[in-house]
């Protein structure tokens, strides 16, 4: 019943910082589509899945989430759980002292860290207003054979348009704020993971 509350709390939150608009005012929400979903069987899978300790934080311009992080912690774990790349996935440490960080953070589109190397699809219309919503995901792999830390990043974003503003081009609506994140979140992260696994540090 927490993790629901929490999750509730946390949906309005996101409302209200993707958007903001007067009562009468028609909300659309689009994922961009230019950076997809990498399936799990495109992934270069190791010869022998090792066990791996995960650290999650959503951040907002850099800075910790909590709520965030609490709502979509378990998500970002089944998603990793589920990819095959590892045989445990532990909140603790693990025998060989292996470990992946993943850091989604919300950042606006202006931001050098976000726009450098990602191209955005967005068409501003000459009524109502359009506005795009950046995440940044890191992802960060420390193993036993893996001379230096294997960091891998990945671009995607939210647009929401008011008014009578012209559709995004280059992005597929939403039915909500909900399903919008958890799109976002696992595009990213599967882009993160598959590019880890063809690193040539990754064994």
């Amino acid at each position: 019943m927490q993790t629901f509350h929490r999750g509730r709390a946390f949906l309005r939150a996101l409302a209200m910082a993707l958007f903001t608009v007067s009562l009468t005012g028609c909300v659309s929400m689009y994922v961009d589509n230019t950076v997809k979903e990498v399936a799990v069987a495109d992934y270069q899978k190791p010869a022998q899945a090792k066990p791996v300790q995960l650290f999650f934080e959503f951040r907002t311009k850099g800075v910790l989430n909590q709520q965030a992080t609490g709502y979509l912690k378990a998500r970002v774990t089944d998603q990793i759980r589920g990819s095959g790349l590892f045989s445990e996935v532990s909140e603790g440490p693990v025998a060989d002292g292996a470990s992946l960080s993943v850091v989604l953070d919300n950042v606006p589109m202006s931001d050098d860290a976000f726009s450098k190397g990602f191209a955005t699809g967005l068409t501003f219309g000459l009524a109502g207003s359009q506005v795009g919503d950046g995440y940044l995901c890191t992802a960060t792999y420390r193993g036993p054979d893996t001379p230096t830390p294997i960091v891998k990043k990945a671009r995607t974003a939210i647009y929401t348009t008011m008014g009578n503003a012209g559709t995004p081009t280059n992005a597929d609506k939403a039915a909500n704020g909900e399903e919008a994140i958890t799109r976002v979140v696992r595009i990213a992260v599967s882009q993160v993971l598959n590019e880890t696994t063809r690193d040539p540090s990754f064994k």
